[in-house]
């Protein structure tokens, strides 16, 4: 072997060890960075909050109720006879003391006639009764006749009176029968169906009706409320937590049954002062103008009455509150310096619009997670972001699940 060969060799043997030198310090230097370098930190969750404000809020009630007539009034007749005439058109309206139907009066007129005839002569018997004791008291004065005689005149006198007025009483009663034959309205109201025609024989005080007048306008909505409601208002108002609207009237607004408005304002006339035993309500009777006819009786509504007013209530938007499957509310909050979340379990009156009444667990001041809860959990630090959108109060009030 010559020196050139072996020292080409002993070159290759140096440049080999020098270049696992180098990787084995590149792999030392990579090692120890990873083990000493610290990772870098993971961004904070962006959360946007709204600031809890107590602020009075006017509390209504959506509840059920069925309509029903101001006045109804189921005409029958008062004396027996043959309708000779109807005197109006079935569905029309008609107004206090227009006449509906005559029954025959000639019976009646001759009862009438009769009478007066039995009158005259009764009033005939009294003139003659009064000149035959006027007569007989000047001869009892001269003791041309006995006191007998005169007692007996008078006392004729008195008889004749008597009859005289029970003619004038039957005279008034024929009157009145004759009267009864023309069958007027005794409300102003809408007709219904005739439930007689012409030529029909009626009887006084019958079962049947002739005909039923109903009164439309104004109209009543009876309503049910639940006790647990009334009882929770008269608390609330004992403690000061409510106060009334004022007004001697509560007003009251109907929403029908294709869900539209009524346009005309009613008031609360009364609360029943019993509880009904088989379903645990008391009744509400609201009173509404109804000059077109288009409330009748037996449709069925939903009135929104006015409770009273809330100095000092928390409104939270519905989508910073969640639920639990048991029926449980629960806020995320975040509080102090570092913006940490918070959970707490929060009870809720009703919802007003896209907020809810929160009675507990919410104060002024807090700050309500309403964007971002998806990314949060208690005890996270955040990133807070105000919201600038205010919610505003709308819509009808709907009872809260408890």
């Amino acid at each position: 072997m010559s020196f050139k060969y072996v020292g080409r060799i002993i070159h290759a043997a140096l440049l080999g060890g020098l270049l696992a030198a180098s990787i084995t310090a590149l792999i030392t230097m990579s090692s120890g960075c990873s083990i000493h370098s610290p990772p870098p930190p993971a961004p904070k969750p962006a959360v946007t909050v709204v600031t809890m404000h107590p602020a009075p809020v006017s509390l209504t009630t959506e509840l059920p109720g069925r309509l029903s007539a101001y006045r109804i009034a189921e005409v029958r007749p008062q004396v027996n006879g043959v309708i000779l005439k109807r005197l109006f058109t079935e569905g029309e309206h008609v107004t206090e003391g227009q006449q509906l139907y005559q029954i025959d009066p000639a019976p009646y007129q001759a009862s009438l006639s009769s009478a007066q005839a039995s009158l005259a002569r009764a009033q005939a018997a009294v003139e003659v009764s009064k000149v035959t004791v006027l007569r007989y008291k000047v001869l009892a004065d001269v003791h041309a006749v006995s006191l007998q005689d005169y007692d007996n005149a008078a006392a004729r006198l008195q008889q004749d009176e008597a009859d005289a007025a029970a003619a004038e009483a039957a005279v008034r009663t024929a009157a009145i029968n004759l009267a009864y034959t023309k069958v007027y309205s005794p409300i102003s109201g809408r007709t219904g169906r005739s439930m007689i025609t012409e030529g029909a024989l009626v009887t006084a005080n019958q079962a049947s009706t002739l005909v039923t007048v109903t009164q439309l306008d104004p109209i009543y909505v009876d309503l049910t409320q639940p006790t647990t409601t009334l009882v929770r208002l008269k608390r609330e108002l004992a403690a000061g937590q409510l106060r009334t609207t004022g007004a001697d009237k509560t007003p009251a607004n109907l929403v029908l049954e294709d869900g539209s408005p009524y346009e005309l304002p009613g008031t609360l006339e009364f609360s029943e002062v019993t509880v009904d035993q088989g379903t645990g309500s008391v009744t509400l009777r609201a009173i509404f103008p109804n000059p077109a006819d288009l409330l009748l009786p037996g449709m069925f509504v939903r009135a929104t009455i006015e409770e009273g007013i809330r100095e000092s209530a928390i409104r939270a938007p519905q989508q910073g509150i969640t639920h639990a499957p048991d029926g449980t509310a629960t806020a995320l909050i975040v509080v102090g310096a570092n913006d940490h979340v918070e959970k707490r379990t929060v009870d809720l009156d009703r919802a007003i619009g896209d907020q809810w009444i929160v009675t507990r667990g919410l104060e002024s001041g807090d700050r309500l997670i309403v964007a971002g809860l998806q990314r949060v959990k208690p005890g996270m630090e955040v990133s807070v972001t105000n919201s600038t959108a205010s919610s505003p109060i709308r819509g009808t009030v709907a009872l809260a699940a408890r």
